[in-house]
């Protein structure tokens, strides 16, 4: 039996967007948990992470990005940015009557709720970033770049998994076959060819491959200090992240004194929360926050 029930939203242009609700257990009432995905990946991502955190009594609301997973694909690739994904948010918020949420981004999840704080710092009562900030690696950047969008289509599961596989190995080089599969299934869908295809629109990956997405900027950094230090926040970094290196884990560190901190060992870009490190930080982090 599903654990969660599918959501549809209209986004301010007219998309049709998509989310998994997973519901509170029982238990007093207490401010829900709203996930934001990686570039390229969907709300699948959090499969695992969702219930366990529903567990602890918050509605989680796992959201499908515009041009990922169930959400319709943009006519307009020009809309696949920061803000725009931050005005479909606060839409979802105002439909569900969510006035304040935790946040957990993963990658461009954060980078995400770093927008908001810019646009509606008040939705935001707490948040989880997974791996990133507001100063990522260029060696990120160029190996996201190489891959983002440039998938064909495939003709079996194990051939999904190998694509899976061969993407992530460097950064989760403990994961078996199982775990490969598992993470296809996610990625990929089946077409009406029969053909298993990505579950994103090619066109999300314009911004980096065209090198329009920086490393850092101004507005970055004053995002990440905006939400930093008027919020509770946790960094959770993978141990070999290429995307943020110690270089990066440090400067947020500096800049926000207070922020929380957690490393995942044996883990790169970007964990996937269900690692036992970032399980723990998360559930100490959640208790603080009501």
């Amino acid at each position: 039996m599903s654990t969660y029930a599918d959501l549809s939203f209209t986004s301010t242009d007219g998309l049709a967007l998509y989310a998994r609700d997973y519901p509170a257990h029982s238990g007093r009432a207490r401010l829900p948990v709203i996930c934001l995905h990686g570039l390229t990946r969907n709300s699948s991502d959090f499969d695992e992470l969702a219930p366990w955190i529903a567990e602890q009594g918050r509605r989680v609301i796992a959201l499908d990005v515009r041009g990922r997973g169930r959400s319709e694909h943009d006519p307009s690739p020009a809309n696949y940015n920061p803000m725009t994904y931050a005005g479909d948010v606060i839409k979802l918020a105002h439909d569900l009557g969510i006035e304040r949420a935790v946040f957990v981004g993963t990658s461009m999840g954060g980078i995400i709720t770093m927008t908001l704080a810019m646009r509606r710092l008040g939705l935001i009562a707490a948040a989880v970033l997974n791996d990133v900030g507001p100063v990522i690696s260029e060696k990120g950047l160029a190996r996201i770049a190489g891959y983002a969008g440039k998938g064909c289509a495939l003709g079996s599961w194990e051939e999904a998994a190998e694509y899976i596989r061969n993407i992530n190995q460097s950064a989760f080089p403990g994961n078996d076959s199982a775990e490969w599969s598992k993470w296809a299934q996610r990625a990929f869908a089946e077409n009406a060819q029969g053909q298993l295809v990505l579950r994103y629109d090619p066109n999300i990956a314009l911004q980096i491959q065209t090198g329009r997405l920086k490393p850092t900027s101004w507005t970055a950094r004053m995002a990440f200090r905006r939400l930093a230090r008027n919020r509770p926040v946790l960094l959770v970094r993978g141990a070999l992240s290429d995307l943020v290196e110690q270089e990066q884990a440090s400067y947020m560190r500096r800049a926000a004194p207070a922020m929380l901190y957690a490393e995942v060992p044996d883990v790169g870009h970007a964990p996937m929360l269900t690692e036992p490190p970032a399980r723990e930080a998360i559930q100490h982090f959640l208790a603080q926050v009501d």
